[in-house]
């Protein structure tokens, strides 16, 4: 499917048909989800151990998100998702993400933040003008702009180590040790 087909058309299925999903479709579904942007919460230990292999990547996304914060003015284009009534999200980042990869098809990068929605929401709604007394909830803020570097599979520990099925710690029932897509031949 090409990807702007499936932008305008992927939405949410809540009617489903109770047919089993294969496992070699869970592994490329489970495989592609680890691939998305995150940011890793062992910051501390990476900095005490920064040439251990597992520091190597946080301290690089880490330098990335503070590069982000130093030139937040020169970016060329924000987009302020919002929300309303809905604190988890849910129904503003399924369209979040969708102009992420619509972004990405343009070849432009992009990269979701949460830090002004929970260091700075009321100076954020004031410099936006959005009213405050309707509901509306500031769901994250989302940079756009082409890229200095290359575009590259995101380096993730393997889907089957951070993945379980039917109860925490349960093996997911298959194993990859590489990425299922490796890009064009």
């Amino acid at each position: 499917m090409e990807l702007h087909e499936a932008l305008y058309t992927t939405r949410a299925m809540r009617r489903v048909r109770p047919d089993p999903i294969p496992l070699e479709v869970q592994e490329r579904i489970l495989d592609t989800a680890i691939r998305a942007p995150i940011y890793k919460d062992q910051l501390e230990a990476a900095h005490a151990k920064p040439d251990a292999p597992e520091s190597v990547q946080i301290l690089k996304v880490q330098r990335s998100a503070q590069w982000l914060a130093d030139h937040f003015d020169q970016v060329p284009l924000y987009l302020f998702p919002f929300s309303q009534h809905d604190p988890t999200g849910g129904s503003i980042y399924p369209a979040v993400w969708n102009a992420m990869l619509a972004a990405r098809a343009e070849g432009v990068g992009s990269c979701l933040t949460a830090l002004l929605q929970f260091f700075h929401p009321a100076e954020t709604f004031e410099i936006l003008g959005v009213p405050t007394d309707q509901g509306w909830i500031l769901s994250g803020t989302v940079s756009f702009g082409y890229p200095t570097g290359t575009w590259g599979i995101a380096p993730r520990r393997p889907v089957h180590e951070v993945s379980y099925r039917n109860g925490w710690g349960e093996a997911v029932g298959f194993e990859l040790s590489e990425p299922l897509w490796q890009g064009p031949g």
